[in-house]
């Protein structure tokens, strides 16, 4: 994949993980354009987490790091809005910000090591079989999402997707190189549930 050094940016309230789902209502002119853009081009965009502001009209502050996205597929909703589906696929650190004319966010960015597949460790063996049920039950967007199990790399970015923690730690979980670390730091956080 030949990666761009400058890419237009999605603040948002969420974070995406590579391997993760995306579905998303465009309503915005300049993010309308943005997909269509996409579309036309195979590009995608970045998705970061806002720090402050909104994902609709005022200049947002955000996170630096964040996920490459590409759409999938796209709809258009009942209400009569633009629905996307992207795919994250990897992760980025912004290094210069700048806005263009018709307020689309745009960033310089440096690409981050692209995760491999590494073995779910034993210590951690019991995620697999819960995440695969929750996904499971969760249905769409995770229906047609391709279940890689033992890998700890996917199975760290689902977790972090699922737990119902403040965004800061799925941020924090994001910027963390290591999908055992990852794990590592969301164990207090799943296991309470267990107690």
């Amino acid at each position: 994949m030949d990666l761009p050094g400058e890419i237009p940016l999605f603040p948002l309230g969420t974070v995406l993980f590579p391997g993760g789902p995306l579905p998303l209502r465009i309503f915005e002119t300049r993010y309308i354009d943005l997909v269509r853009s996409c579309m036309r081009d195979g590009s995608g965009f970045g998705v970061v987490l806002l720090r402050e502001g909104a994902e609709a009209g005022t200049p947002a502050v955000t996170f630096d790091v964040g996920t490459y996205a590409r759409i999938v597929d796209f709809s258009q909703q009942p209400d009569g809005l633009l629905g996307i589906r992207a795919t994250g696929e990897r992760r980025f650190r912004v290094l210069e910000r700048r806005r263009a004319r018709d307020g689309l966010n745009l960033a310089a960015v440096e690409w981050l090591a692209e995760e491999r597949p590494e073995p779910l460790p034993a210590e951690f063996a019991e995620l697999a079989p819960a995440i695969d049920a929750i996904l499971t039950q969760a249905g769409e967007p995770y229906t047609s999402l391709e279940r890689r199990l033992d890998d700890a790399v996917w199975i760290s970015g689902r977790l972090a997707e699922i737990l119902p923690v403040p965004t800061v730690h799925k941020q924090h979980c994001l910027e963390l190189d290591d999908p055992v670390e990852r794990l590592r730091y969301l164990r207090p956080m799943f296991e309470i549930g267990y107690k």
